[in-house]
């Protein structure tokens, strides 16, 4: 007793202990049972069987719906190079553009920025609407980029103005609607315009005004491409793995009941 409340009952430990009680007392429970009318060893290989029978079904489960275990989720990772400043002709050039994206520099930054805009749209990319969810997913991701890594701009020094996507089409697809075959993909990229905004003053007491785009400075892209992740792969992991050792330990099973079809059912000698 004394050894038991000197251990630190942190969640770790608590998680640990609960695994081994439940495996002992679920699992355990069901050996004892099937070795006292099976016995130990054939008890055993019933019970294993059974376990990675359901681990498979539930590894199945969590493959189809992505629960359970799951692996790293989809984001969004910078593209090389993935910041670009809007100085001189060549103000767009990046590898996720088939080629770059040549505005006239002399213009004003916001003249700039909508022909830019109208050259990404004409070449394939698609601007998403304020109200899509992918676009706040994608300005997330960006400011993660432009506040932590490149260290470009403080929060609420910019603001993004517009999103663009072109990619992730999959395949083989059978129709447009039934597309569980399309494990291959294309990549597919983002590009999230930013512009710096009017320095606000900020009043005690007060709510703080809206952010004001600044028309005299250029307008930033944040270039990034869709890291899809491996939500379901340890569920799939445990699947086949699972699977295996299950079809192993009923093969084992049949082996023995013909062993001992055969055994049963030879001619005993008679005595002499």
């Amino acid at each position: 007793m004394n050894a038991l409340l000197c251990i630190g009952w942190e969640p770790e430990l608590r998680g640990l202990l609960t695994v081994i009680i439940g495996v002992v007392a679920l699992c355990g429970s069901v050996y004892m049972v099937l070795a006292t009318n099976m016995g130990l060893r054939l008890g055993f290989l019933v019970a294993f069987a059974g376990l990675f029978g359901w681990m498979a079904s539930m590894g199945a489960i969590w493959w189809a719906y992505g629960i359970g275990l799951t692996g790293r989720m989809p984001t969004w990772e910078p593209a090389q190079p993935f910041t670009i400043v809007r100085e001189g002709p060549r103000l767009l050039d990046a590898e996720a553009l088939d080629a770059p994206v040549l505005v006239d520099a002399v213009a004003s930054p916001v003249d700039v920025a909508t022909r830019t805009g109208e050259a990404l749209v004409s070449s394939g990319w698609t601007k998403l609407p304020d109200d899509d969810r992918g676009r706040g997913q994608a300005i997330a991701a960006a400011d993660e980029i432009i506040q932590v890594e490149a260290e470009l701009y403080a929060a609420g020094e910019y603001e993004a103005t517009a999103v663009y996507l072109r990619g992730g089409d999959r395949w083989p697809k059978i129709t447009d609607e039934i597309d569980f075959t399309a494990f291959l993909h294309k990549p597919k990229y983002a590009i999230v315009e930013i512009a710096p905004v009017v320095p606000q003053r900020v009043e005690p007491g007060r709510a703080p005004s809206r952010p004001v785009v600044d028309e005299t400075q250029p307008h930033q892209y944040v270039v990034m491409i869709r890291d899809l992740g491996s939500k379901r792969q340890p569920a799939a992991f445990i699947t086949i793995g699972s699977t295996i050792i299950f079809l192993l330990c009923c093969w084992m099973l049949h082996r023995r009941d013909k062993i001992l079809a055969v055994h049963t059912g030879a001619v005993v000698p008679a005595k002499a």
